[in-house]
């Protein structure tokens, strides 16, 4: 049985409702429940086309358990195409990934995710379909140390599983951008096994990774005996670090990455990856470089560059 529900996650200051559709699959067969959600941040839009494309391939008749889908988390960045809400909306929690597991009585990022929460409480399982750069390798996050969270991962069937560290087994950036408020990381505090796939391009709607979320999805719904089968997943997978490696711009400029600034590939330390130069006086600003042995997992190919901005990423072999 499959229902559609509008619902109300808050309201704008105008009393216009803040309005979402949450779907509910229900099989004939008692199982687990799994919760899906996508375009929490509005323009990763293929997490949504996959939801979409799921409902037309999903076999209702084999269904055991019940399968939540949200396919627009968050309506305030969807309709903008954008990551974050304005500041005159929610200044405090702009990125609504920030604000997990909600508060009835917080902003309004804290509202509409408290909302949101309550279909997830009773959840075994939750998959958070987001998409990066055109330029990054299709992942799957997952909490490092959480052995059911990365059970989901591997089933999800990505390459490559990157493994998150957290609290004080983290850098200083995870408390100084309030990591602790990731929905994913709020589930498995809660002892709900979540991943966070990346699909790897946003706001184009791009075939492959479409397929990857609808491919994973039923992966994971056969993981937990939602479905009949096994997961299709790849002979073989690599696990790395995430957050680790991020080689960012020095100063302002223009970004030039070298011909060999591959995705996929084996890097090592001092491996010169690009350089950042004055689009005015041709000087070069910086050479861009590897500081650490590892795999090639994102370029930044929008060549103007702010000084700070994220040029390559390199995730460290964990296995």
């Amino acid at each position: 049985m499959h229902t559609a529900a509008r619902v109300t996650l808050a309201r704008l200051p105008s009393g216009v409702p803040i309005e979402t559709t949450v779907h509910r699959y229900e099989g004939d067969e008692p199982g687990p429940t799994l919760y899906v959600q996508a375009a929490q941040h509005g323009r990763e839009v293929n997490g949504t086309e996959a939801l979409r494309r799921l409902h037309g391939r999903l076999d209702r008749d084999a269904l055991a358990g019940t399968l939540v889908a949200v396919p627009v988390a968050d309506p305030l960045t969807f309709d903008r195409v954008s990551y974050t809400t304005p500041e005159s909306l929610d200044s405090v929690n702009p990125n609504m990934n920030r604000a997990w597991p909600g508060d009835r009585d917080g902003t309004l990022h804290e509202r509409m995710a408290a909302r949101l929460w309550e279909y997830v409480e009773g959840a075994d399982a939750v998959v958070d379909l987001h998409t990066g750069s055109p330029e990054m390798l299709t992942h799957a996050v997952y909490l490092r140390g959480d052995d059911r969270s990365r059970a989901l991962a591997e089933a999800f069937g990505t390459d490559l599983l990157l493994a998150e560290a957290a609290g004080d087994d983290a850098d200083a950036e995870w408390s100084e951008r309030n990591f602790g408020g990731k929905f994913r990381v709020a589930a498995t505090r809660e002892g709900i096994p979540a991943v966070t796939p990346e699909l790897a391009h946003n706001k184009q709607l791009v075939e492959p990774a479409i397929e990857a979320g609808v491919r994973g999805t039923i992966n994971v719904l056969r993981h937990l005996g939602m479905l009949p089968g096994e997961p299709e997943t790849p002979p073989r997978r690599t696990v790395a670090r995430n957050h680790l490696g991020r080689v960012t711009a020095a100063d302002s400029g223009l970004f030039v990455a070298s011909d060999d600034a591959e995705l996929g590939r084996e890097v090592e330390a001092g491996d010169r990856l690009g350089r950042v130069y004055d689009p005015a006086t041709y000087e070069v600003l910086q050479e861009v470089e590897a500081d650490r042995e590892g795999i090639l997992y994102s370029v930044a190919r929008e060549a103007t560059v702010t000084a700070g901005r994220t040029l390559v990423g390199v995730a460290e072999r964990l296995e």
